[in-house]
C-alpha cells in the first residue's frame, strides 16, 4: 500500500467542517471506501500515537508518511511511550474517515484523543507532546494487539486503568512503562484471582478510593521490605524466570519494574476489605478498623496454609488516613494489629 493510494482513499471523503465532522447532507454523497482502505480497530484505552502507528503499519507506511498522505501536518518529534500525539479536531475527523471507525467509537477507545481542544480547529495538525511519567502508556497484550491489527504488528501502548492491569485471556501485562514487552504471568495464578476480585471492587461505590489507599499501603510495605518479603520474593522470582527481559530494564531493577504486579493480590485483598468496612469504623475508630481488618484476614488455623483460599495480611498495617492522590504513597508509622497469628509462606 503506497501513499498515492492512501491519498486517493481519503479524497473520497468530503472536507472536514466543525471539528473534522462533515455535515449531515455531505455524508449521503460519500462513495464507498476506495479499495485497499483498511478498517483498523482501536484497542481499549489505547494511546493516540499507538493507534496511528498501527494504522500506518496496516498501509506499510511510517507515521510521518501516513500523516502526509492523510493531509495532516505533523509537528515536533517524539516516541511512544515518552510522548503522545495531540490531534486538532480536523485531523481527528480525517483519521476517523481513513480508519473507517465511527468518531464515537474512536473517542471512547482512545482516552486522549479529544483532550487537546486548544489546537486550531481549521487546520489538520498533529503535534508531539511529552507525557509525565505517571501518565505514560504501557505496553499492551501482544496477542490482543495482533488480533486488532490484522496481523501487521504486535506492538501497542495503552493508558489502561488499574482494574485492567492484566489481560485475563492471554495472561500478559506490563506493570511499568519502561517495559517495552509485556510480562507473561501464567506461572502466578493468584494474579488472575486478584484480577477478578478487582473487577468486583471496581463496581463498589468506594472501590476507587479504597484501591488508592490499599495500593499506597502495600507499596510502602514493598519499598521498605517490612512485610511479606518471602512471599513477594518468591513471586518476583517466578516472574523473572519466565520473563528474561525483566532483568534488562535499563537503569530500573526487576524489583521496581514488577512491583505493582508483585503486590497486586495483597493490594486487592486489602482494598476490598477497606471498601466493605462499616462507615463508623473508617471515620472515627482507627483502632477498631485495624482490628476489623485483622479479624477478616486471620488465617484459618484448621486448614494448612497451601489450602487457604486467600493469603492473609501481615501482622502490621499502616494507619488509614484516607490520603488524597497528591499525598500518595501514604505516610505514617505502622500500628500493631491486636492479634498474633503465625506468618507462613
Amino acid at each position: 500500500m503506497n501513499r498515492p493510494l492512501l491519498a486517493a482513499g481519503l479524497a473520497a471523503a468530503p472536507s472536514s467542517e466543525q471539528g473534522g465532522m462533515p455535515s449531515t447532507g455531505a455524508w449521503a454523497q460519500i462513495p464507498p471506501p476506495a479499495a485497499g482502505v483498511f478498517r483498523v480497530r482501536p484497542l481499549p484505552y489505547e494511546a493516540t500515537a499507538s493507534y496511528l502507528q498501527r494504522l500506518a503499519a496496516a498501509y506499510r507506511l511510517t507515521l510521518p508518511q501516513l500523516c502526509e498522505g492523510a493531509g495532516i501536518a505533523l509537528n515536533g518529534q517524539g516516541t511512544t511511550p515518552a510522548a503522545g500525539l495531540a490531534l486538532s479536531p480536523a485531523a481527528t475527523g480525517r483519521i476517523a474517515v481513513l480508519s473507517r471507525i465511527p468518531m464515537a467509537h474512536l473517542t471512547c477507545a482512545l482516552p486522549h484523543l479529544t483532550h487537546h481542544s486548544a489546537l486550531p480547529n481549521g487546520a489538520a495538525t498533529a503535534r508531539w507532546t511529552p507525557f509525565d511519567a505517571p501518565d505514560r502508556p504501557v505496553a499492551a497484550c501482544t496477542l490482543c494487539t495482533r488480533h486488532h491489527s490484522q496481523g501487521t504488528t504486535r506492538a501497542a501502548w495503552t493508558h489502561r486503568p488499574w482494574h485492567r492491569l492484566l489481560c485475563p485471556r492471554h495472561h500478559q501485562t506490563a506493570p511499568d512503562w519502561r517495559l517495552g514487552t509485556p510480562l507473561r504471568t501464567g506461572v502466578v495464578p493468584e494474579l488472575i484471582t486478584a484480577h477478578h476480585g478487582h473487577q468486583r471492587l471496581h463496581r463498589h461505590p468506594r472501590g476507587t478510593s479504597a484501591w488508592m489507599t490499599a495500593r499506597a499501603i502495600t507499596t510502602r510495605w514493598y519499598d521498605h521490605q517490612q512485610h511479606l518479603a518471602d512471599r513477594w520474593h518468591h513471586r518476583l522470582h517466578q516472574l523473572t524466570a519466565l520473563n528474561a527481559h525483566l532483568d534488562h530494564g535499563g537503569n530500573a531493577s526487576a524489583a521496581l519494574l514488577a512491583r505493582d504486579l508483585v503486590i497486586y493480590p495483597e493490594a486487592v485483598i486489602l482494598a476490598r476489605t477497606l471498601a466493605t468496612l462499616p462507615h463508623q469504623h473508617r471515620a472515627h475508630h482507627q483502632r477498631e478498623t485495624l482490628t476489623e481488618i485483622g479479624r477478616r484476614h486471620r488465617p484459618d488455623p484448621v486448614l494448612p496454609h497451601h489450602q487457604r483460599p486467600t493469603p492473609h495480611l501481615p501482622h502490621t498495617i499502616t494507619p488509614l488516613t484516607s490520603p488524597s492522590p497528591e499525598q500518595l504513597p501514604c505516610r505514617g508509622r505502622s500500628a500493631r494489629l491486636p492479634y498474633s497469628a503465625p506468618f507462613h509462606r
